[in-house]
């Protein structure tokens, strides 16, 4: 406007504007003085959109979508995007106290510089925080809004494996979003699937199968040979309650020394879940040292480390009981 009025009323200010646009910057004289890309133009590569420190994390976001209770009950300020109580609740001392004063001298100015720098660092990262709960609708977790979204929008029923591996994750929610992350998760599960997938056709390769048609038969066959091994499984151990071993002896009754015990002898070593070798160590040693203390040879008796007092106590009254040592030695 100004330069049309020096021009005179013969130029209106959009003419003017029209005229110095095509005349300096898209004309030869632009051509000649502007460069294409500007050489010392410094791109900052620090902290880039949506960044953990970038500029974007400043600006408000959308208020709530709560009831007046809801907004009582966390302190939130609508209008403003606030809480009562935010995150790093005193980061605002930081510049309360700051003032500019014409004789500061330089390393003056540099801390209260570092002060601001400081207290900016602080509302970003409040703002982040702020962005990750909007992200990942934390508000309405806590206030049990989401139970009801999940009942209207119902989704793949996740595994116990797969929740304890959603806990192990949970640090990388503030370095993604929240569609980021559930694609994450679900490429994981589908990795699993094919890893399964690719562990089962490698078996079928293994075992001579070469085509998809030949593994139907091949699993309705291994499923009765286990059908037939489990029913065989099930047929002994019958028998052997039958046989009155599976209830006492099952345990022991497979480890070496068992043929040498009398039945009272396994239904101790049984209770005490001793193994036969181990007792007729431990009986050796005792009825040995019985007969030389009855002899008057004096003996020091060395008993393993396994055997406890309590091991001891029952071993021996079970010796006494069944004649082997006197009660007095015992």
């Amino acid at each position: 406007e100004d330069m049309a009025a020096h021009v005179g009323a013969s130029r209106s200010p959009q003419e003017v504007m029209e005229h110095y646009v095509s005349m300096y910057i898209h004309g030869n004289l632009g051509k000649a003085c502007i460069p294409d890309t500007i050489p010392n133009r410094v791109t900052d590569h620090t902290c880039p959109s949506g960044g953990p420190l970038s500029p974007s994390l400043t600006t408000p976001l959308p208020p709530l979508d709560i009831s007046v209770a809801e907004q009582q009950q966390l302190g939130y300020m609508p209008l403003r995007d606030d809480y009562e109580i935010e995150y790093d609740q005193d980061a605002e001392t930081l510049i309360s106290g700051l003032s500019v004063n014409y004789d500061d001298d330089d390393v003056e100015i540099e801390l209260k510089r570092a002060h601001v720098d400081m207290y900016v660092r602080k509302l970003k990262e409040r703002q982040r925080r702020k962005n990750i709960a909007r992200d990942y609708n934390l508000v309405p977790a806590f206030l049990g809004k989401d139970k009801k979204d999940k009942e209207k929008t119902p989704k793949r029923k996740i595994t116990k494996e797969e929740k304890e591996l959603r806990l192990k994750l949970r640090p990388l929610y503030q370095f993604m979003s929240c569609k980021e992350f559930e694609d994450f998760f679900e490429n994981m599960h589908k990795e699993r699937i094919l890893r399964a997938k690719i562990r089962e056709l490698q078996r079928y390769r293994r075992n001579g199968i070469t085509k998809m048609e030949e593994s139907a038969e091949y699993e309705a066959a291994r499923h009765k040979r286990e059908k037939r091994k489990e029913n065989k499984n099930i047929a002994s151990s019958k028998r052997g309650k039958e046989d009155g071993k599976e209830g006492e002896f099952a345990a022991i009754e497979n480890l070496p020394g068992f043929e040498l015990l009398s039945d009272r002898e396994k239904v101790l070593c049984s209770s005490l879940n001793l193994s036969p070798a181990r007792y007729v160590t431990v009986k050796t040693i005792i009825i040995k040292d019985h007969l030389q203390k009855r002899q008057g040879i004096p003996s020091k008796s060395r008993l393993p480390s396994y055997l406890d007092k309590v091991l001891k106590k029952r071993i021996l009254n079970f010796l006494t009981e069944s004649g082997w040592i006197s009660r007095d030695a015992s």
